[in-house]
């Protein structure tokens, strides 16, 4: 309960630290009079602006990816004009800005002071941090940043050698939360992930370093016996007690403290933010069943998505030009095979790529679910939302799970054809997965009553899903088949956050919408989008101010751990 008053204060408190945030970004900002300076500072007031910053970050940066892979709905029919440099600045603000000059200023007065679990702390968020900027924009400036006036043209560093720094950085701070040298005068007030507890800490910097060494495998032929070696000393994320998340809050204060998809999607006038039919239909196995035949039916799809009716115009209701204007239109060719406009038994998002105007559908369109977000569970209630409802916004920002490092190790074992190791990681994974769904927030009676109508408990339809996946493992024609099953696994078992979908795709071209089933990677509504998002536009902000800097000539410039084929044409399911 203290920690719950603390963070309600705290958030409140950020009102005065953003509230004169402008759009200029300028690197010189050690003396912003918006900024706290070094006499000014208290040291855990400024840790804890950055642990909340940080939240926001990862879930901004972890929606946008996961717009790319259809884990979330992207807006766009045209990759190039998808997204334009001006909606980058919020991330390059958030990571430069904010966090980075803060954390500068935590090291100077936490070095003097001894208290180098601080340092630790911020040493980890920031690789984080640092090793995302590059899987989005590429080379980024690193070695002449937050240098005030010393140097307000900051160069690119090259994206393998921020990579490094960000690893040396996640090296550092395991010494200084485990080397008996350092020796801590004062404990953080609070600590917003872990509660102090530094053990987790190491284990979260050793699973960031093997998202790194995974990502580098196709340009260093170290990185997976490196990435084995954490492994099998064991040190990293291993449960779900270990998973590295943020957990938000049910005030609604000025600023809000609620998960941030939950605000978009519990309003007073409704949703205002559209659910990907793609990941809808795989997880519903297309299935026009009411109640739930389970042939492929994924039950995590009622903890992810709130239907707020029960049925989809075109669909299974008349269509209705109004509400669903593509109801009424003919799929185009290039969706032979995939689900178009919505999903039949309400499960009412938009196709990838629609970019069509607002009807009045706040209180029929699928809502945000009960996990992440903090929404309403799914109990085939289909009654209106709104704000408050629910529960209330108190949902998390996954940033590293358990269930995510299986898959990893999963796949690990298929680089290297051990497909029968790979079958039993990937089963602990979407059981990891599962639990972690589930037991995220209490069900409420309606919920288990519906279900024991049907099975006796709707882990029986969990457990009959999982044997199929098995089984289609097994029945997989073709190895790429096995890595097709285990990506959109993966996909799922993402959702909250794709940062790591969107790397995997970028890896392994897959999925690749082949073999037999529904698949996940629904085409974009535009037959010829042009070559997929390799790394995003560089921030206006960056490239307006800073005159080292010019803006990319296209979005398919590949970062630097990309060897794979340009696009178009990599990845296929473009």
């Amino acid at each position: 309960m203290k920690q719950i008053k603390i963070l309600f204060i705290l958030f409140l408190g950020l009102g005065i630290f953003t509230s004169c945030e402008k759009d200029s970004f300028n690197l010189d900002l050690t003396q912003n009079p918006n900024y706290l300076r070094e006499e000014q500072a208290d040291l855990d007031v400024l840790l804890n602006k950055v642990q909340v910053d940080f939240a926001y970050l990862v879930e901004s940066m972890g929606h946008r990816s996961g717009e790319l892979v259809r884990i979330f709905h992207m807006s766009g029919r045209n990759y190039e004009s998808a997204y334009t440099p001006a909606q980058m600045d919020y991330i390059w603000r958030k990571s430069y800005a904010d966090m980075f000059t803060d954390m500068k200023l935590i090291n100077q007065i936490a070095g003097e002071k001894g208290n180098t679990h601080h340092i630790a702390m911020t040493e980890i968020m920031k690789a984080y941090t640092l090793i995302s900027l590059v899987d989005y924009f590429g080379d980024i400036p690193y070695s002449e940043t937050i240098l005030g006036a010393e140097n307000t043209n900051p160069k690119l560093d090259n994206g393998q050698d921020v990579y490094n720094a960000a690893i040396d950085l996640l090296d550092d701070a395991i010494a200084k939360l485990t080397d008996p040298n350092y020796n801590d005068t004062f404990d953080p007030e609070l600590d917003l992930y872990y509660n102090k507890d530094w053990d987790k800490w190491v284990k979260a910097a050793n699973t960031i370093k093997m998202k790194a060494l995974l990502n580098t495998r196709l340009v260093d032929a170290t990185a997976m016996d490196k990435f084995q070696a954490i492994v099998d000393d064991g040190n990293y994320i291993t449960s779900s007690s270990d998973d590295f998340q943020f957990q938000w809050q049910k005030s609604d204060a000025d600023p809000d403290a609620r998960h941030p998809r939950y605000a978009d999607n519990y309003t007073s006038t409704g949703g205002d933010e559209y659910m990907s039919n793609s990941l809808m239909d795989y997880m519903s196995g297309r299935n026009n069943d009411a109640y739930f035949n389970p042939d492929h039916f994924d039950p995590r799809i009622l903890f992810y998505f709130y239907r707020q009716r029960g049925d989809t115009p075109g669909k299974d209701a008349a269509p209705d030009a109004e509400l669903l204007e593509c109801s009424l239109q003919t799929p185009p060719p290039h969706y032979a095979g995939f689900t178009f406009c919505g999903v039949a038994n309400g499960w009412w998002g938009r196709d990838h790529g629609n970019d069509l105007g607002i009807p009045p559908d706040g209180f029929d369109r699928t809502l945000a679910g009960v996990y992440p977000a903090g929404g309403t569970l799914d109990d085939i209630s289909f009654k209106k939302q709104k704000k408050g409802y629910g529960f209330g916004g108190e949902g998390i920002t996954p940033i590293m799970l358990s269930s995510w490092v299986k898959f990893m190790i999963a796949e690990s074992k298929m680089i290297n054809q051990d497909f029968n190791g790979a079958k039993t990681d990937l089963d602990t994974a979407m059981e990891e997965s599962w639990q972690k769904v589930y037991n995220f927030k209490p069900r409420t009676d309606r919920f288990e009553v519906i279900f024991s109508l049907y099975l006796p408990d709707i882990n029986d339809y969990w457990a009959y899903f999982k044997s199929q996946i098995m089984s289609d493992w097994d029945n997989a024609a073709t190895d790429d088949e096995k890595w097709e099953i285990f990506a959109e696994q993966f996909f799922v078992a993402l959702y909250g956050n794709g940062n790591d979908a969107y790397n995997f795709y970028r890896r392994t071209g897959f999925p690749k919408n082949i073999g037999n089933g529904v698949h996940i990677m629904q085409p974009n509504l535009e037959p010829n989008p042009g070559g997929f998002i390799r790394s995003f536009w560089y921030p206006s902000s960056l490239v307006n101010r800073n005159a080292n800097v010019s803006q990319k000539p296209g979005v398919t410039q590949q970062v630097f751990w990309d060897t794979n084929p340009s696009s178009p044409g990599f990845p296929v399911a473009n």
